[in-house]
């Protein structure tokens, strides 16, 4: 069976973890590390697009399951060597269980609704929690014009706008007030943050929807994808989100969202 693996690749945690998995799958099966988890370990690696295997180990927290996610069409397995760890299967402490339940097949997959997310037409990261338009500057107001298949859904004056996926809906779209989405739920949430107008509140749409968040007077501001990737944006571009033709595949091993949310959330 062949094993890809990223990790991150400035925390011991998750070193500590990829060494452990290599070790498990050594000379048993292929492995194959993306690039720079591998210089840490001092081994030959690739970039993780480039990796070709049944499944991808994400070992570290949400943020590194989340890029995986991003970046790959394979199955991932979330290993947490963080704190909260919502999007992971299992820890450190549980290694040898998780590789043997893949290996028997005792798993199923989740497909994750990803967002596309396009800027004057060019092509950005699929999203897999959310896109983000934001001020350029902290504390500085911003008036948006939020479009829905070309009719006008809302106009708000806040710090900015989040449109997020069901996986997403547990992230930052929940930390301004949106609804929690089941990820069997294929839409989207449109919130905004910090909204001068108190009759504001967040909507859902479905995944084909395109959403196009503009600047109402071109202003400086960014475009952050899964609070990874940030863009300049000069305020007159056409940022435009609708769903994408790729699903991020999650490895679960039966488990129960919302008795998740409980677990992670309800008592973090």
């Amino acid at each position: 069976m062949r094993f890809g693996i990223t990790a991150n690749p400035e925390h011991k945690h998750a070193l500590d973890a990829t060494r452990q998995v290599v070790r498990l799958l050594k000379g048993k099966h292929e492995v194959f590390l993306e690039d720079d988890v591998a210089k840490a370990l001092k081994l030959h690696g690739g970039p993780l697009e480039k990796i070709k295997a049944d499944f991808i180990l994400a070992i570290g927290g949400d943020g590194t399951v989340l890029r995986a996610l991003q970046r790959t069409n394979e199955k991932v397995l979330g290993i947490n060597t963080g704190s909260v760890g919502f999007l992971a299967e299992g820890d450190r402490e549980s290694l040898d269980i998780l590789i043997k339940r893949l290996l028997r097949g005792d798993y199923h997959v989740e497909n994750r609704l990803k967002l596309k997310v396009t800027v004057d037409g060019r092509r950005m990261y699929d999203c897999v929690n959310e896109a983000v338009v934001h001020t350029a500057h902290v504390a500085k107001i911003r008036h948006y014009e939020i479009a829905v298949d070309g009719a006008v859904a809302e106009q708000v004056r806040a710090d900015g706008v989040i449109v997020a996926t069901p996986t997403g809906s547990t992230s930052y779209a929940m930390s301004v007030g949106g609804p929690i989405l089941d990820p069997r739920v294929k839409a989207f949430v449109v919130a905004a943050i910090a909204p001068f107008k108190p009759s504001f509140h967040p909507f859902v749409v479905p995944p084909d929807s395109k959403i196009q968040v503009t600047f109402v007077r071109p202003r400086p501001g960014l475009l952050v994808l899964d609070g990874q990737a940030e863009m300049p944006l000069k305020g007159e571009e056409k940022v435009v989100m609708t769903g994408s033709e790729k699903a991020g595949r999650l490895v679960r091993f039966g488990d129960n969202f919302y008795r998740r949310i409980q677990e992670k959330l309800a008592n973090p």
